[in-house]
């Protein structure tokens, strides 16, 4: 039986819910939906508009947790922040745990979610059981793996917003331990794959257990697997969130140990490596920059404010230096074709390092929008910055060949960043036609923008 708490929590959630559908019927037909929220982690821009957003106020929070079947429901706007401070009590987390701290399940569910779990859990909508969702047509409706909303519950993943946004979710949730004890591997580029394949077999390397494995390049020469096992006791744990910077550590030491909190937050801190650019790993100005804003939404914010106003680009043509483009992606590479990839990557683009994160479906299940092949282990390899802009080039023709060279080394790319392509590759690559069937059924009106729309054209 509920307690009364979780009671409370469900009428909140009601309210909050007719709220929402308050705030989706004042929206004039025509003028663009959107959720009204304060972050993003999206690096598309989007068109500005000065009309209201939906009311999603109320859907931030943990409705429930279940610690004897291992499943909690969460409100579509919860940060996996607030989600983990509800779940590592009882010593779970979700399945997946995405590295920023305020992306959102329902964000992860419907957008791109990836982590150091991901080689044995999946994705984060693999670990969902159902989920509440308002569709196009304002309707409030239940998709599960099977019943009358099936294909909407298969189609929602990578649909952006497009069929509708969840405003409920029941996940799976995983055991972790109190700690996290980590090995940081060296191994060349052409030994990445096999080591990563041995991994995704037998949970095992060298004889120990892994149940994270995630990795970074710095260099072609430069590689390292990080492999995590949980553990009931450390004996002496790090802190990166003060002084010290966590990617730093890789190269520093063999073996370390985190909390399980500090574990899961571990690239929130520097933003990845990101933090450099703003300074922030400065001794001086490390110490000056106050703990608290040591987060990558503040990052963000801080990039979002430099996309409006340019005062960087705009010292950086005073100086003389050339105009940059922003390479900001995500993009998934058969572990078999890891080694040559990375080599085109750093010869063409020249981005050092880049994250490495192994991943596998979970199941047997084919998602329409996510185009990754069942019993295939695939590779996640971010990197984010900026690049000069070459004499007689333009903005944008780094990504269109990294665009390129992804479909050539029969990869795919996340659309949460920018994108390039034509209308028709597009189409293809994201199995449009698929999820165009299905809006028909749930947007009958196309109240809710395109996906082609949102990712490439940026409305």
């Amino acid at each position: 039986m509920p307690s009364t708490s979780d009671l409370a929590a469900t009428v909140d959630h009601d309210q909050a819910v007719g709220r929402l559908r308050s705030s989706y019927q004042d929206i004039p037909p025509g003028e663009p939906v959107r959720l009204a929220k304060r972050s993003s982690n999206l690096f598309r821009p989007r068109a500005e508009t000065d009309r209201p957003g939906l009311d999603v106020s109320g859907l931030t929070g943990v409705i429930s947790v279940d610690a004897a079947a291992r499943t909690a429901d969460v409100q579509g706007m919860c940060t996996y922040e607030d989600l983990v401070a509800a779940t590592l009590p009882y010593g779970l987390t979700p399945m997946v745990v995405p590295q920023l701290k305020t992306i959102t399940l329902g964000g992860a569910v419907t957008g791109l979610g990836i982590e150091s779990s991901s080689f044995r859990a999946g994705l984060p909508h693999e670990s969902v059981l159902e989920l509440d969702i308002l569709t196009g047509a304002g309707d409030i409706v239940t998709a599960r793996p099977d019943g009358d909303h099936a294909e909407l519950f298969r189609t929602f993943p990578n649909s952006y917003g497009t069929l509708g946004y969840a405003t409920r979710l029941r996940i799976e949730l995983d055991r972790i331990s109190p700690y996290v004890a980590l090995r940081h591997v060296r191994l060349g580029l052409d030994r990445l794959a096999p080591a990563i394949e041995e991994i995704v077999a037998s949970g095992m390397h060298d004889g120990e257990p892994v149940h994270f494995v995630d990795g970074v390049a710095f260099s072609p020469s430069e590689a390292y697997l990080t492999l995590g096992r949980n553990s009931d006791a450390a004996v002496k744990t790090s802190d990166y969130t003060g002084q010290q910077i966590y990617y730093r550590s890789i190269q520093q030491r063999q073996k370390d140990f985190l909390t399980a909190h500090d574990y899961l937050w571990r690239w929130d801190t520097d933003w990845f490596w990101c933090s450099a650019a703003f300074g922030a790993q400065k001794p001086i100005v490390r110490r000056l920059w106050p703990r608290r804003w040591r987060r990558s939404d503040v990052f963000h914010k801080i990039i979002g404010f430099e996309n409006r106003h340019h005062f960087a680009a705009r010292i950086d043509r005073r100086r003389g230096r050339p105009e940059r483009e922003r390479v900001v992606q995500d993009v998934e590479i058969p572990v078999t074709r890891l080694a040559a990839f990375l080599r085109w990557f750093d010869a063409e683009v020249g981005m050092r390092p880049v994250w490495l994160c192994p991943l596998r479906l979970r199941g047997t299940t084919a998602w329409p929008l996510y185009p990754l092949e069942p019993g295939t282990t695939y590779v996640n390899v971010g990197f984010w910055g900026t690049v000069p802009i070459a004499p007689g080039a333009a903005d944008g023709d780094v990504n269109r060949r990294i665009e390129a060279a992804v479909a050539e080394f029969d990869g795919h790319k996340s659309l949460y960043s920018d994108a390039y392509y034509d209308r028709d590759t597009f189409d293809r690559l994201y199995n449009v036609p698929a999820l165009t069937a299905v809006k028909k059924r749930y947007d009958p009106d196309a109240r809710l923008t395109g996906l082609y729309e949102k990712a490439v054209t940026r409305r």
